[in-house]
C-alpha cells in the first residue's frame, strides 16, 4: 500500500471512529432511565440551594413582610407566605442547607465509625469478632428515634447534635454490612492466591479486600443519607433540632401544622420537599446497588 492509500484510509477512519464515539455516547445517554435522571436532577438541585442560596431568591428568610401574613401562592410568593409573612420557598431554599448539612454529618459519622468496626469485626480473630458484633446487635436492638432522643438529650439541641444522634443509630448497619462485605471478600480465591504469594496481611487488606468490599457500603451510603434527611427532619419537627427561626425543613413543618386547616402550603410544601429529597437518594442508591451487583 501507498503512502497516498495510508494517509487516505486514516483520514476516513477519523471522522468515523469520532461518529462512533458520538454514537456511543448518546446510546449510553438514551439508556440512563428517567427516573434516575430526575433523582440526580432534584439532588443536584437541593444541592445548589445550599451552596448558593441566594442565586434562587430575593428575600430574606427569616424577616417577614408587613402585611403579607399567610399569604397564597402567588407570583410574588411562589409558595406563599408564613404568619409572620416570610416567603416560604425562600426558607425552603435557604433551610437546605441545615437539612443536608445534618444529613452529611449523620452519614459521615456512620460511614467512618461503622466501616471501620465493620472491616476489622471482619479481619481479626473470632473472638475480637465476636465482641464487637455483640455490641453491634446492642445498638441494632434500640428503636433508633429513642436512641436519638437520649443522645440530644445528652449533648443538646441543634442541628449538628442532631446529627451526631442520626448518625451514632447507623453505625450498627455499616458495621454489620461492611463485616459481611470483608468477610464474603475474604473466602475469594483471589484473596486466598495473594495470600499464598507471599501477601502480608496490610498489603492485601488494603489493595484487594478493601477496594472489593465497599461498592455496597458506598450504595447503603447513598440510602442512609435519605433517611438522614427524614430522621433530622423528625427530630426538627418535634422540637430537638435547629431552633427557630432557622429555616430547617422539620421545623417548618412544624410551625405550620397550626395553620393547616387555613394555610394547607405551610405544611405541603417543605413536606413533599423532603419526601422528593428522600425517593431521590433512594433511587440514586438502587443505581449504586445494581452497579455493585
Amino acid at each position: 500500500m501507498t503512502t497516498f492509500d495510508t494517509l487516505h484510509d486514516d483520514a476516513v477512519a477519523a471522522p468515523r471512529a469520532k461518529s462512533e464515539r458520538r454514537n456511543g455516547a448518546a446510546s449510553r445517554l438514551r439508556r440512563v432511565p428517567l427516573g434516575l435522571a430526575f433523582s440526580w436532577l432534584i439532588l443536584g438541585t437541593v444541592f445548589l440551594w445550599a451552596v448558593a442560596p441566594a442565586l434562587f431568591t430575593g428575600y430574606n428568610p427569616v424577616e417577614g413582610v408587613g402585611g403579607a401574613q399567610l399569604q397564597r401562592p402567588s407570583a410574588d410568593h411562589l409558595l406563599g407566605t408564613d404568619a409572620l409573612g416570610r416567603d416560604l420557598y425562600a426558607r425552603i431554599v435557604y433551610g437546605a442547607v441545615h437539612s443536608l448539612t445534618g444529613a452529611f454529618v449523620a452519614v459521615g459519622l456512620g460511614l467512618a465509625v461503622g466501616t471501620g468496626f465493620g472491616v476489622v469485626a471482619g479481619s481479626v480473630r473470632r473472638r475480637f469478632d465476636d465482641a464487637i458484633m455483640r455490641a453491634v446487635d446492642v445498638l441494632l436492638s434500640i428503636p433508633p428515634l429513642l436512641l436519638s432522643l437520649s443522645i440530644i438529650i445528652l449533648l443538646g439541641f441543634g442541628t449538628v447534635n442532631a446529627a451526631i444522634a442520626v448518625g451514632v443509630t447507623s453505625v450498627a448497619g455499616f458495621a454489620r454490612l461492611a463485616r459481611a462485605e470483608v468477610v464474603r471478600v475474604r473466602r475469594s480465591d483471589y484473596v486466598e492466591a495473594a495470600f499464598g504469594s507471599g501477601g502480608t496481611f496490610a498489603s492485601v487488606l488494603w489493595r484487594h479486600i478493601l477496594p472489593n468490599s465497599l461498592t455496597s457500603v458506598v450504595a447503603f451510603a447513598a440510602l442512609q443519607f435519605g433517611s438522614a434527611v427524614l430522621q433530622i427532619s423528625t427530630l426538627g419537627f418535634l422540637g430537638y433540632g435547629a431552633p427557630p427561626p432557622t429555616p430547617e425543613w422539620g421545623l417548618l413543618i412544624a410551625e405550620g401544622r397550626n395553620y393547616i386547616s387555613t394555610a394547607w402550603w405551610l405544611t405541603t410544601a417543605p413536606g413533599i420537599v423532603v419526601v422528593l429529597v428522600v425517593l431521590a437518594a433512594n433511587r440514586v442508591s438502587q443505581s449504586f446497588g445494581r452497579a455493585a451487583a
